[in-house]
């Protein structure tokens, strides 16, 4: 398959988590360049590598996703990584906190996929890249917001690759478990370091596996998930009444 070698990149929500480590996974791949973005350009880590073009950038706003696509219009990988998470259940938790999953997981990120199709088909072959989440198959109540924005990307996803499959573009799906970010703090489950899990994802990229699970726990969710979601259910249902 086609390998990440000299191809331009750009990563959204480059600033942290696994979005910085994918910088520096696609660094160590030999990318050419990659555009890094962050909605504070001054939270960006410093590559300390001069391919490394940070942008500001708010996924949320039409009007820079436009600007963006016609700065970093040389794009052949667009890894949609940015994404938030706000606690709560369905019937008791912050609705404001829904909405805003929604908005950034689900419609920012198709407004993404709408404005870089037309680019990553002019620079063919080339990638698009959605990190979902493990959370996309599973009824989890305490960050259900969440867990129904990553469902419907995963949803949309499958339905770009689809669009796609005959442009030359290669769409892929990306659903880790819970992964040791800020995302995550505070968790007592043990989970992988997130440079690890960059260099995972792109090189499961490059050997063109389509949907990507690059962990364990999610693994294991997701084989719960695959012989009978009701197992998968069973397991959150338990978790969440503390039952053993």
């Amino acid at each position: 398959m086609e390998k990440l070698q000299n191809k331009t990149i750009l990563i959204t929500g480059a600033n942290r988590g696994i979005g910085k480590s994918l910088v520096k996974a696609a660094l160590a791949k030999g990318a050419g360049k990659i555009y890094a973005t962050s909605r504070g350009i001054k939270n960006l880590p410093d590559f300390g590598d001069d391919r490394v073009v940070p942008l500001e950038f708010d996924i949320t706003d039409n009007n820079q996703i436009e600007y963006i696509a016609a700065k970093a219009s040389d794009t052949q990988v667009l890894i949609n990584n940015a994404g938030v998470l706000n606690p709560g259940t369905v019937l008791e938790g912050d609705m404001e906190g829904k909405q805003k999953d929604m908005e950034v997981n689900y419609f920012a990120t198709i407004n993404m996929m709408r404005a870089f199709a037309p680019i990553l088909e002019k620079n063919t072959p080339a990638r698009m890249v959605n990190i979902v989440s493990i959370a996309a198959y599973s009824p989890l109540p305490f960050i259900a917001g969440y867990a129904a924005s990553k469902a419907a990307l995963f949803s949309a996803t499958q339905a770009v690759r689809i669009e796609l499959a005959k442009k030359g573009i290669t769409v892929h799906s990306v659903s880790p478990g819970a992964i040791d970010t800020d995302m995550n703090k505070g968790s007592e489950w043990e989970m992988p370091a997130p440079d690890g899990i960059a260099e995972i994802i792109l090189s499961e990229v490059e050997n063109g596996v389509l949907d990507i699970i690059p962990d364990d726990m999610g693994k294991g969710m997701y084989n719960s998930w695959r012989e009978a979601p009701s197992n998968l259910a069973q397991t959150f249902h338990d978790m969440y009444h503390g039952e053993e």
